[in-house]
């Protein structure tokens, strides 16, 4: 057959066509452009998102803050309190540290639920003492006011510190709501109340019209006045601070020294304005 016959050149042209689709057949992707951009993007969100939890549990737990209040001694044992803060609110209240022993354990455990209640409902330590866990309550409002003040005081300084880092008016003012909470805390001492067996004078911390401390500088001592003392005095305050007031019992075996401590308690209170 001749190379320039019609036939022989439509066979040729034939393989030729074939050949080319083979090729780009072979050379086709795999995949699917428009899949691949979508799974590319799928994993570009999912990296974006493993990267933003992290940074949001971390900010959750920065703004969350732990403050123990002090030990405060009871008749019947210590008393602590332990808050959890966010924000300047108490999130949540617990006695890390309560009588045990004896009745006291079940004495315990029906106050220290109800008082870790009533601390997150009132955010603040004026709640009511448990009836039956007179010192234990009494106890708990004083450890739970001395950590309220601790965290006033820890904020008072980071204030201050963040107010130094802007300008002198910004200093300024963050220094003001720093002392704020020391202004608000004084001290008034009762006069001394003179009885059978030695004087009695009272001395409280207020803060506001709220008592939150109470001390006997002077007591009745020497002989059989130092027990009575001892017994007695520790009662009194833990009274005086759950009361708010004067009106308080008397502490059986301790009769003159509860008098004393009750008149000199209740001119604090009048010196007080309370």
């Amino acid at each position: 057959m001749k190379k320039n016959h019609p036939i022989r050149r439509f066979v040729l042209a034939s393989a030729a066509t074939v050949s080319g689709i083979v090729l780009l057949l072979a050379l086709k992707p795999a995949t699917d452009p428009a899949a691949a951009s979508a799974q590319a993007g799928a994993a570009s969100q999912q990296s974006a998102a493993a990267q933003g939890a992290p940074q949001g549990g971390t900010a959750q737990q920065a703004g969350a803050a732990t403050v123990l209040g002090d030990v405060v001694r009871t008749e019947y044992g210590p008393v602590q309190v332990r808050l959890t803060m966010s924000g300047g609110k108490i999130t949540k209240a617990d006695a890390v540290q309560a009588p045990k022993g004896g009745t006291s354990d079940q004495k315990t455990a029906l106050s220290v639920p109800k008082l870790n209640q009533e601390a997150v409902a009132a955010q603040s330590a004026d709640i009511d003492s448990v009836s039956g866990a007179t010192y234990t309550s009494g106890g708990y409002k004083k450890s739970l006011q001395s950590a309220l003040d601790k965290a006033k005081t820890a904020g008072g300084a980071s204030g201050s510190t963040a107010g130094s880092s802007g300008s002198a008016g910004s200093t300024g003012s963050a220094g003001k709501a720093s002392t704020a909470p020391a202004a608000q805390a004084r001290v008034v001492t009762g006069t001394v109340s003179d009885t059978q067996y030695g004087p009695v004078q009272v001395r409280l911390t207020l803060s506001g019209k709220k008592i939150t401390k109470a001390e006997a500088v002077q007591a009745p001592k020497g002989g059989l006045s130092d027990q009575k003392t001892a017994l007695a005095v520790p009662k009194l305050n833990g009274e005086a601070v759950a009361a708010g007031s004067a009106h308080i019992d008397s502490v059986s075996g301790a009769t003159y020294t509860s008098e004393g401590y009750k008149e000199s308690l209740q001119s604090a209170l009048d010196k007080a304005g309370v």
